[in-house]
Order: C-alpha cells, then sequence, then structure tokens
C-alpha cells in the first residue's frame, strides 16, 4: 500500500538532516556524491506572495525595456536617420548582447546568490536605459551600443527570476504562478509600446521615455533587496543538497534531455515569429492605414503614434486572455493527459501560423478583418508562455534549472527575435530596391518579408509535438533523481538502482506555500 502523502503544513519546510541517509557514502560505487546537511528552511506564506508579486513587477518593467523602442521607431529612425535593415539590426543587437550574457548570468544563478545577480542586472540595465537618452544623432553607433548593454543586464532577469519562483511553488501552485509571472510578457510589451508613443505625445520627445523607466526601475530595485527571499535551490520538491556538477556536465545532460531540446527549438519559433511581429508590427499596421488613406504618409518626425498605441492595447489584452486560458487549461487538462502541456503549445502554434498568415494576406484588402486575425494569432502565441516555463521545469532537475534557462534563452535569441527583425527588415529592403519608390510599395515589399513568420511558426507546433512524445520519461527521471544532480551517469544509476525500503526512505518535508492566486481563484 502507498505511504500517504501529508499535506503541507503552515509554517515551511521543516528539513530533515540527509546526512542520515545510507547513501551518503555512496562516491565510491560510482553513485551520486554525498549529501551534505541543509540548515531548515522555512518561509510564511505571505512571504511567498509578497515575492512573487515583486518578480512579476519587476519582469513588467523587464519586457517594457524590451519593447519601448518599437512603439517610437519612426521617430527614432528619423532622429538617427536609420534605414529600415539598419533599424532591425537594433533589435539584434539588443538581443545578440542578451544570449551572449544569459550563460554567464545562468552559471552564476545555479552557484552564487541569485538576488546579487538580479540586482547587478536591474542596475545595468537601468543606467543604459538612461544614458542612451542622450546621445547626439552624430553618434548613432553608440545607441545601438546602449541597447547591447540593456540586453545584458535584462539577460539575468530573464534567466534567474523562474527559478527563484520555482524554488518557492510546485506543481499546480508553481504553474498558477508562472501563468501570472509569464502574464507580465505581453503586459509588458504592450506597455512598452504605450509607454514610448503615450510619453512622445505629452511631451512632443520620444527620449523621455527612456527618461522615466529609471524611476520605476529604481523602486523594483528596492523591493527586491528587501522582500524577494532567495530559497535553497530545489527547496519547493524537497530534493537534497548534493556537491555541485560542473557546467560541462549540466549542459550534457540538457543536450540528451529531449524535452528539453524540442521545447527549445519550439520556444526558439515562438521567439523568432514576436520578436518580427512585436518590432514591425506598429511600422506594418501604420503603412497599412496610410495605403487604405486613413493616414498621410510620414516624411518628419514626430509621426502617428495611433498605431503603436492600438498594437500595444492588443498586445495588452490577448497577453492577459492568452496567459490565463493556457494556463488554466494545461493545469485542467493534464489532470487527464500527462501531456496536455505540449499538446496545447502544439496546437496553439499551428492554429496561430494560419491566423498571421490571413492576417498578412487581408492587409490590402481589408484592414478590419487583418487586426481581427492578428489578435487572434497573439492571442494563440500568448498561451504558450506559462506553459513553456512549466514544462522547463518539471523535465529538468533543480540543480540545472538556471543553466537550462540560461541556455533555452540563448538558443531562442540566437536563431529566434535576435535576426528576426534584422531578417525582416532586410527582406524588405531587398524587395523595395526593385521596385518603384512609393508607399504601396514599401507596404507590399514589408508584408511580404513578413511572410516567413507563418512558416516559422508551424515549425514551432512542430517541435512541440516532438515534445509530447519524450515528456513522462523526462518527467519520471526528475522525480526518481531526488538528489539534485544533473549529470546523465547519476540518471543511469537512480534507474538501474532498485527501490529502497521504506526504512531508507528519507522523513517527508512539508512544503507549505500555495499558490498566491488561490485566495482569488478559489
Amino acid at each position: 500500500m502507498s505511504e500517504e502523502r501529508q499535506e503541507p503544513g503552515p509554517e515551511g519546510p521543516q528539513g530533515w538532516s540527509p546526512g542520515s541517509s545510507r547513501h551518503s557514502g555512496a562516491t565510491d560505487s560510482g553513485q551520486c556524491p554525498p549529501p551534505t546537511t541543509p540548515a531548515a528552511w522555512s518561509l510564511p506564506r505571505w512571504r511567498a506572495y509578497v515575492a512573487a508579486a515583486v518578480l512579476c513587477y519587476i519582469n513588467l518593467l523587464n519586457y517594457m525595456n524590451w519593447f519601448i523602442i518599437a512603439g517610437v521607431l519612426l521617430d527614432v529612425q528619423k532622429f538617427f536617420q536609420i534605414s529600415d535593415s539598419n533599424a532591425g539590426l537594433l533589435q539584434t543587437v539588443f538581443t545578440g548582447c542578451l544570449l551572449l550574457s544569459a550563460p554567464v548570468f545562468g552559471y552564476l544563478g545555479d552557484r552564487h546568490s541569485r538576488k546579487a545577480t538580479l540586482s547587478f542586472g536591474i542596475l545595468l540595465w537601468s543606467g543604459a536605459g538612461f544614458s542612451s537618452s542622450f546621445i547626439s544623432p552624430r553618434y548613432s553607433w553608440l545607441f545601438f551600443l546602449s541597447r547591447g548593454v540593456v540586453g545584458i543586464g535584462t539577460a539575468s532577469y530573464s534567466t534567474i527570476a523562474p527559478t527563484i519562483l520555482g524554488d518557492l511553488f510546485v506543481r499546480d501552485q508553481r504553474t498558477r504562478a508562472l501563468e501570472i509571472f509569464y502574464l507580465f510578457i505581453p503586459v509588458g510589451s504592450g506597455l512598452g509600446y504605450v509607454l514610448g508613443s503615450a510619453v512622445k505625445a505629452l511631451t512632443g520627445n520620444w527620449r523621455w521615455a527612456l527618461r522615466i523607466m529609471p524611476c520605476l526601475e529604481a523602486v523594483a530595485l528596492i523591493l527586491l533587496i528587501t522582500l524577494v527571499p532567495d530559497p535553497p535551490r530545489g527547496a519547493s520538491e524537497k530534493q537534497r543538497e548534493v556537491l555541485r556538477s560542473s557546467w560541462c556536465e549540466d549542459v550534457r545532460y540538457l543536450g540528451r534531455n529531449w524535452s528539453f531540446v524540442w521545447s527549445t527549438l519550439g520556444v526558439t519559433a515562438m521567439a523568432f515569429v514576436t520578436g518580427a511581429v512585436g518590432f514591425w508590427a506598429p511600422k506594418f499596421l501604420f503603412e497599412a492605414r496610410v495605403v487604405h488613406g486613413l493616414l498621410p504618409p510620414c516624411f518628419h518626425q514626430p509621426c502617428d503614434s495611433k498605431d503603436s498605441l492600438i498594437f500595444g492595447a492588443l498586445t495588452i489584452g490577448t497577453g492577459i486572455i492568452g496567459v490565463f486560458l493556457g494556463g488554466e487549461a494545461s493545469r485542467r487538462y493534464k489532470r487527464v493527459n500527462p501531456r496536455a502541456e505540449p499538446l496545447i503549445c502544439a496546437s496553439s502554434l499551428l492554429a496561430a501560423a494560419v491566423c498571421l498568415y490571413l492576417a498578412l494576406i487581408l492587409a490590402p484588402t481589408t484592414l478590419v478583418a487583418s487586426y481581427v486575425f492578428l489578435t487572434l494569432g497573439e492571442l494563440l502565441l500568448s498561451c504558450n508562455w506559462a506553459v513553456v516555463a512549466d514544462i522547463l521545469l518539471s523535465v529538468v532537475v533543480p540543480r540545472c534549472r538556471g543553466t537550462a534557462e540560461a541556455l533555452q534563452i540563448t538558443v531562442c535569441h540566437i536563431l529566434g527575435d535576435s535576426i528576426s527583425p534584422y531578417l525582416i527588415g532586410h527582406i524588405s529592403g531587398a524587395l523595395r530596391a526593385r521596385r518603384p519608390d512609393s508607399y504601396l510599395q514599401r507596404f507590399l515589399s514589408l508584408q511580404q518579408s513578413f511572410l516567413c513568420c507563418a512558416f516559422a511558426i508551424a515549425l514551432g507546433g512542430g517541435c512541440f509535438l516532438q515534445v509530447a512524445q519524450h515528456l513522462e520519461e523526462d518527467q519520471a527521471q526528475v522525480q526518481q533523481s531526488g538528489t539534485g544532480t544533473c549529470t546523465p551517469h547519476t540518471h543511469a544509476k537512480l534507474r538501474a538502482e532498485p527501490p529502497r525500503s521504506k526504512e531508507h526512505q528519507p522523513p517527508p518535508e512539508y512544503w507549505p506555500v500555495h499558490s498566491f492566486t488561490h485566495s482569488l481563484i478559489h
């Protein structure tokens, strides 16, 4: 008869001493390294709620920084005299620096203080963003460089923050926490467009948008230092502390984890499309309105920012609804189908590919239908953000999660949104070079360059179908490991090791922290 699992207690995990395990001397036999004896760690429930709220607020600011330039792109192009292909390079520099620094932050996040690393990242991106608002138009290269430094700072947060949430919550509570955390990706992205265009409209100068953000980020830094704990890695899953594996061993383990590999490729396809659409969609919609005779062409700044506001509002609305729907569908459907998460991702991406294609094709003839299908496409894309994060946390052992987040970020930006804005702009520029110089031809060139996004997102759906084939096996390995070590050698030993008797089992730890949305939903 299976032993009943006791419900979490009210005051935190009362740690047991893993040093008493009979496997503490297993190193000589080639099994797991001897576990250390961590001090008992506990956290009141309200502290976990507050910490999660602070992390969500910082994630909001993080993604506002990603897209604040896209909201004033036309004015930036006029100010620095930047062509379409070079404007796409702005986002490429940002994401390129982010992906190069993500493995470094992942390594630090798995081995050193996560709060200190996050604090450094916030200081870096806020300082670079503020200073970039004073750059003269003669030094456009310096503006490109500052965007790269902002990318380095944001890499620290994108890599490390989800692992802290993973150690504060578990199972359904973690799914709901990630659901709200990733809700702020589309919300922050949309507010980036809105803030950029609204501040420009109020002040007549797009650079003031970059000067307001550091005030909000200073508040975020104070809240992070005072209110967010740094829980022991694997605490929520009662993993024992072990000697650390090397970074190369971590990477080898992740390379053989097929759920991680295929989900990373699927996220890469999502990043390719969201990067291209997020950067170019406001300009595409503006030029569509010009072609339909609803707006005059823009030859001097400031340009009409209505489309940035509309697209930002659509991004916020579809993001809130999509992330909630995706997270709740995953949480409920996986009770009857353990492969629910990748299947939800696959179906939503395949449907999003059709919607995006129709939005592009219908734009020259009917602007309303184009907006409708673009909204549906964004809604379907937003369904996946919390789900893919939950997939990663469920198939990777706690000791590797910072490295796994970093590698996934690196790959999805190398092959995704670091190249897609530049690629779309380059294709558009190449098509325009062969055509008469008119607003209609500019619009058609940008429309046709966008078509590759529909193909990319369909490939992403196929990748998540592959994840569904490997998910259960990789999740079982994580549950079986129970030690927090990352090496594939250890997993092989664990699979070969016979089940331990009850007297060999460690006493249960109790994790008190329920989802901070429990009281809202129930």
